[in-house]
């Protein structure tokens, strides 16, 4: 007998296969549409000219390839790299500074208190230096990092947009019978014509 799990195995593939039935047709009319364009899509240059612009300008190599949606998360990205480098490093010159007085000698710093006793110690003060600008260096190399990111993808956007879809590469649901075991195969099959 057939358990469940087959079987709804076996109507989900026959969903897939319908849905990929039907979307054969407008495969097609975007083939036709690539073919009619790779006269002027296809240059070469459009990848380092992607990459050069991100590079001026974050986000400017997403707008020259038409990806306006992904502007707003690259400055989102850079954005707050740049805001947690720029939190850290206040917090730094702040115990900095505070750490710099008592060492002058001065008790009126934000974390001595209004007792004779400190809140926080000179040691707590010079972990907070550390950890801080252990933070702000951090923040500072994914910003960078966010940054080179950036210029990555718009150059490999700019690769992928040159591609060229067509319809000899397809890959389309599998199903056989095999009657004298009783079982059935589903998987999916490439095929590449040449």
């Amino acid at each position: 007998m057939i358990n469940r799990f087959n079987a709804t195995l076996f109507c989900l593939f026959i969903c897939l296969a319908t849905l990929a039935q039907s979307n054969k047709d407008e495969l097609n009319e975007t083939v036709s549409q690539n073919k009619k364009n790779t006269s002027r899509a296809l240059d070469p240059l459009r990848p380092a000219k992607a990459a050069f612009y991100s590079a001026v300008l974050p986000g400017l190599g997403q707008a020259y390839n038409k990806k306006f949606w992904k502007i707003p998360i690259v400055y989102g990205a850079i954005g707050t790299g740049l805001y947690f480098y720029l939190d850290n490093n206040k917090l730094y010159k702040q115990y900095r500074n505070a750490y710099k007085r008592r060492l002058a000698g001065f008790t009126d710093d934000e974390f001595y208190g209004p007792g004779d006793t400190p809140f926080l110690s000179d040691e707590a003060l010079i972990r907070a230096q550390r950890t801080l600008k252990r933070n702000k260096e951090l923040s500072m190399l994914v910003t960078v990092g966010l940054y080179v990111l950036n210029i990555i993808e718009a150059n490999v956007d700019a690769h992928l947009l040159q591609y060229n879809l067509d319809e000899n590469l397809a890959l389309k649901p599998f199903m056989d019978f095999n009657n004298p075991n009783y079982t059935t195969q589903i998987g999916l099959s490439l095929d590449i014509k040449f």
